[in-house]
This record gives C-alpha cells, structure tokens and sequence, in this order.
C-alpha cells in the first residue's frame, strides 16, 4: 500500500503520524512511504531520518494526499485539506466529528474512508489510540492549571501545593476515566487537595482503592458538583462520550459560585466541551474569562509535548496502521471488530451511531 504522511498544519501541531521507526516497520512489510517536507520537524525527527527509514520525502501536501492510498495524521484535517482527500481513500487520524459538522460535510461529500483513532477499541473494550494522549492530556491538564492559577497570568494566585502553614489548592476533577486519572495523580503529586468525580460506582471503588492519600472521591451529581464549586482553585472537565458530544456539567449560572480568578480546564473540548461556556482555544491564545473564571481551552493540548507525544501514539497506532495496510480496511475489519468501530464513515454514510446521533443524520451500520 502507498502510505501518506502529511505536515500537520492545525494551529501549534506539531505532532506527526508516524515517526521513522514506524516507517521503518511499514516499508518493511511492504508497503511504501511518502513523508511530506519538514512533516516531523516539530517532533524533532529530520527529513534525513525518514530518508534513512527508507521513506520518499515529498515537496508538498497537495503530492502526499495526491500520492496515497491512505493517509495517516494526527488531528482532524482542516478546511485547507478538505479537497485533497478523495473517494475510497483511508485516512486514519484522530476526527472528533461529533463537534465539528463542516468537517462531517466535508468527508460524507469526497466519500473517503474515515477511520477515527478515537473510536478504535480494544477487546476490553478500552479505547488504545484514545489512551496514550489522554494521558498525556491528563498529566498537562494540572500543569496548564497551575501555571494559570499564577496571578500573571489572571488566575488566584494560588500555589497548587501550598507550603507549611498554609493550605494547598483545592482540585476538582470531573470524570474518572484517563484523564481524570492521570490528572489527578499529577495533581497529588504536586501536593494538592485533589476530588475526584464519576456516575460509576466500580470507577470510585478502584480509584479510592489505588490513589494517593489526598485524593477523595465523590459521586458525580449536578447538587454534588455545585457544593465543590465554591471552595476549586482549579477545575478539570474530562468526561468522555466515545464518538458523542460531551455533557455539559458545568452551566454558564454556575460559574457564579465560583471564586474569581478560579480555572478551568476543559479537556472534553475537542467533543464539544463540558462546560457550557467553552469554545476550543490554540497554544498561541489558551485562555480567556467569562464572568472572572479563566477558561483553558486548548483543543491539542499534547502537542504542546510532540515528542512524547509522537512516541506514545505511535506506540500505539502502528499495530494497526499495519493491520490496515497489510489487509486493506475492509479485511482488516472483518478481522477485527475494535477496529471496526473505528470506522466512523464509508463512501458519504455515517457508520458510527454518535456521529449520526450528533447531526440527526441518517445511520449506516458498517456491515451494510
């Protein structure tokens, strides 16, 4: 198969599809790879790195697109990229349509085959290409929240860990999936009062059970959430609906229990937020206020980090990336039902229920 890998061109991305030694691994199955000019500069991998790996490096995108039967990314294409993807071809990147309907327009009109690493699963049923990043975004979430809680740069001027005598950050950590996790590991680890909130009871057993000692857990309720709110220094949304819009938990009112100069982090913007006063931000222009509270938004928030970044989804997609071009999707699919479920459109039709659900679009199971 004639494999593509594009420059990500999505504001501060700098993440690539794949590093060297994936094309390594893809060429020695077979299959042969274009590399755009530059495309893993931002991750720290030169064009002379692929050029080793046994890659052809391609002058521009228009070439990579025009060059392949299947394209792998990192981000969603954008609005410049629309027209460079054609009928029958794969692309396999992470999509996100459930928030975005002129990218979902765009793919039902050049019928490619949308392969969405978000919805991918595993046979636990996990979410494997979701996981690495949202560890990542996880970790970062508290990072970010920190630095904005600086008075600088408009939050409280709260230190996340407090010193002796005085009293740490209070965090408040909507979902427990993995983001939630992992933010709260970070959160604890930097000596803040960190809660943790989920609807699943299982969730709250095992993460009472596993983390560290300033880490409470608390079911997740509209009345449970309004009596937190006062007393947050630092809020982290990171409810995930897999192929779905996030849940709006926290509403524009209240906001207003809150303290002035509180931040928030909503992770879940990239599936259309949680919190109802969020729209997606970029690295060059993270945040902003509504009604005193500091909104962080950033849509890409590991490619802030796009060599750990690259690495850990790399780790991750390659298998499949592998399985895909060794098969072709359609066997590929047949073998493998996660996989499947990763195939969010095919020829112009919706093949994933949220998606669908989303837009009020018409559903086509993949199997028809």
């Amino acid at each position: 198969m004639k494999i593509g890998v594009p420059k990500e061109i999505k504001n501060n991305e700098n993440r690539v599809g794949v590093t060297p030694a994936g094309v390594k691994e893809l060429i020695r199955h077979g299959h042969t790879m274009f590399v755009q000019h530059t495309a893993g500069e931002g991750s720290g991998f030169t064009d002379d790195d692929y050029i080793r790996a046994g890659a052809s490096i391609l002058p521009t995108i228009e070439e990579t697109y025009a060059a392949a039967e299947m394209i792998i990314k990192v981000k969603e294409p954008i609005e410049p990229e629309y027209n460079l993807i054609r009928a029958d071809q794969v692309v396999f990147t992470y999509f996100h349509f459930a928030c975005d309907r002129p990218l979902t327009d765009a793919m039902m009109a050049n019928r490619a085959v949308c392969i969405a690493y978000e919805t991918v699963r595993d046979r636990q049923g996990t979410l494997p290409l979701l996981t690495p990043m949202s560890e990542v975004a996880g970790r970062m979430s508290v990072q970010e929240g920190a630095r904005f809680l600086e008075k600088p740069q408009g939050g409280r001027g709260v230190l996340l860990g407090g010193v002796p005598g005085v009293k740490p950050a209070k965090v408040l950590i909507l979902g427990g999936g993995v983001v939630g996790r992992n933010a709260a590991l970070m959160a604890a680890g930097l000596g803040a009062d960190v809660t943790i909130t989920d609807i699943s009871l299982p969730t709250l057993r095992h993460l009472s059970e596993t983390m560290p000692a300033n880490v409470k857990t608390l079911f997740s309720s509209s009345h449970n959430i309004e009596l937190e709110l006062p007393s947050a220094d630092l809020v982290i949304g990171s409810v995930l609906i897999p192929g779905a819009k996030a849940p709006k938990l926290i509403t524009r009112d209240m906001l207003g229990l809150m303290r002035q100069g509180t931040v928030i982090v909503d992770v879940a913007i990239d599936q259309g937020g949680c919190f109802e006063t969020s729209h997606p931000t970029t690295h060059s222009n993270p945040i902003y206020e509504v009604d005193g509270i500091v909104h962080y938004a950033v849509a890409n928030i590991p490619g802030a980090v796009p060599y750990t970044s690259t690495l850990a989804l790399t780790n991750a997609t390659l298998p499949y990336a592998l399985r895909i071009a060794d098969l072709g999707w359609r066997e590929a699919c047949r073998a493998d039902a996660g996989l499947a479920d990763g195939v969010n459109m095919v020829d112009g039709k919706i093949t994933c229920r949220g998606v669908a659900e989303a837009f009020g679009l018409e559903y086509t199971p993949l199997a028809l």
